[in-house]
């Protein structure tokens, strides 16, 4: 029997993620308990605390004894793959845990699947929080970003260990009660949507300096490494560099090149696209960046359809470009920023029509903050974004705030260059044309949509508005469009007659007396007939007189 009451906090699910978390949870100083189904998960965490410290971490094999090493009202944290298991693991572990102890599922998980839980745990007296980590393994070791949702009373329960053991930024810890109910998977959720957008972006970037620029990957990490000096200071520029520099150590040459261009997925982009449409609420960048992960998959595919294309004369490359590498590189530069704007922008509407929806009111600027460290997506301008909440919470977009507008004005002639660029030579670049077909759109005070209304209308009698009167109006387009129609084809036919009858010859002028002539034959035929009658009237007369 383990001994009673010894660790502030528990942790079940001892992947890498889990074993990192319980190890920075415990160098903190809160003892923490670890639980795993498979025992040698339990071994090696235990192992590990003792390699790098010494660290207050417990270890146990069995549910019950690890639920009831951990100081009343418990708190556990559950760090399992979503979905079944997840519930496997609540099932099993609320057997021994008590009215007023907490649950935290600390996974990527559909915010529903949240909510739902948190009511059935609910009805046996247990609190429920629903907590994005983000930052992956390093982060969750060294300082993750924390999302945690639920009620406050739960959030109460873990918040002085979260401020702790989560990223530690100029402004405070990476970590923020978030809202109610499944706001903390859900702000998780379009994170990682952004994130996506992101990457795809980034990879654009290194496609268009690679084959239109001609840039060696020894240019590319030093171009990436000073971008990371600028603007574009984030987590991601940071790796993406040292991709570049680092060698095969299997092969000659550098390991990106190496690498099978197929890119995997957990789902949670998928969630986002469609929340995105569930919430009529364009993402056009995050989506395109799912499409392409969705067409990397198809290798065999692709291979296949360029040999094919090949045959025809179409290249990988369509037209070589003559390129100033120093331009480019700045002009990408410019591009890449304000696509990540548009990135950025569309993940926060997504936050902010969910919160509306949901009632959640949920802080946009404090979201950015958290943000700021820890995190994947962790960029020196999410401070400006902050700002820019801060500035005005009611923010219908970061397009408009008066700072980034001028920097999306200052950009966009590099934007269209570039874009512009690797349409000329055929390289696809859906993330930065999409983003910049979204800032056009948005900018625009008069859109054609005014005609696909109407088209609306037309087929299915939708009705549609006017700029100029209230009210909804509906047109009877077919029948004002089809009499128009035929009155135009008649005008055309009298036009075409006089036309035709001023021809020299020929069949036109033929036709326009065919009516006539028909007509002067029947006259014939009748004159014809009466004649007839006449002759016959006459001869008979004589006979007539012969009789009387």
């Amino acid at each position: 029997m383990a001994d009673a009451a010894v660790s502030r906090i528990g942790l079940a699910g001892l992947a890498v993620m889990g074993q990192n978390l319980a190890l920075n949870i415990a160098e903190k100083g809160f003892p923490i308990s670890v639980y795993n189904r498979s025992s040698n998960k339990v071994d090696d965490t235990v192992e590990r605390a003792k390699e790098e410290g010494e660290l207050p971490v417990h270890g146990y094999y069995d549910p019950k004894e690890f639920v009831l090493s951990i100081q009343k009202p418990r708190s556990v944290i559950i760090l399992v793959k979503a979905g079944t298991p997840v519930d496997q693991t609540i099932a099993t572990l609320s057997n021994y845990l008590e009215p007023g102890d907490c649950i935290i599922d600390g996974g990527n998980e559909w915010y529903e699947n949240t909510e739902r839980r948190a009511e059935q745990v609910k009805e046996k007296g247990l609190l429920y929080l629903g907590m994005g980590v983000s930052g992956g393994e390093e982060g969750a070791r060294r300082g993750p970003s924390l999302m945690p949702g639920g009620t406050q009373e739960a959030y109460r329960y873990i918040e002085d260990v979260v401020t702790k053991v989560a990223a530690q930024v100029d402004d405070g810890p990476c970590v923020t009660y978030v809202g109610p109910g499944g706001a903390g998977n859900f702000v998780k959720m379009i994170h990682n949507g952004i994130e996506y957008g992101d990457m795809q972006l980034i990879s654009e970037a290194y496609d268009v300096l690679k084959t239109v620029g001609g840039l060696t990957n020894q240019e590319l990490h030093e171009t990436f490494e000073e971008w990371n000096k600028g603007e574009l200071d984030s987590f991601l520029i940071e790796i993406t560099a040292d991709i570049f520099s680092v060698k095969d150590d299997k092969a000659e040459g550098e390991l990106v090149d190496k690498i099978l261009d197929k890119t995997g997925m957990k789902g949670t982009g998928k969630w986002t696209v469609q929340q995105a449409a569930e919430l009529s609420v364009a993402a056009p960048t995050i989506a395109a960046s799912l499409d392409s992960r969705f067409l990397s998959g198809l290798k065999e595919e692709r291979v296949a359809a360029a040999e094919i294309f090949a045959q025809y004369g179409m290249t990988d490359v369509i037209a070589a470009q003559n390129v100033d590498k120093k331009k480019l590189v700045d002009d990408v530069r410019k591009a890449l920023y304000a696509s990540k704007i548009c990135s950025y922008a569309q993940g926060m509407n997504l936050i902010r029509a969910k919160s509306i929806e949901k009632g959640w009111d949920l802080n946009l600027g404090e979201l950015a903050r958290i943000w700021k460290g820890g995190c994947i997506i962790r960029a020196s301008f999410l401070d400006r974004i902050k700002q820019a909440y801060d500035r005005n919470p009611k923010l219908a977009s970061l397009l408009v705030d008066p700072e980034f507008a001028k920097e999306m004005v200052a950009r966009h002639t590099a934007w269209r260059r570039v874009v512009g660029l690797a349409i000329e030579a055929g390289i696809s670049t859906p993330g930065m044309s999409t983003s910049l077909a979204y800032f056009d759109t948005y900018r625009r005070g008069r859109l054609p949509a005014n005609l696909v209304q109407a088209q609306r209308d037309y087929f299915g009698a939708h009705t549609y508005e006017r700029v100029d009167m209230d009210g909804a109006f509906h047109t009877d387009w077919f029948k004002i469009a089809k009499t128009r129609s035929e009155r135009k084809h008649e005008k055309e036919i009298m036009v075409q007659g006089r036309f035709t009858a001023q021809r020299p010859g020929g069949e036109g002028q033929f036709l326009e007396y065919v009516p006539f002539i028909v007509v002067a034959l029947i006259m014939a035929h009748l004159l014809a007939f009466a004649y007839w009658i006449y002759r016959v009237a006459v001869e008979k007369q004589p006979e007539r007189r012969k009789i009387h």
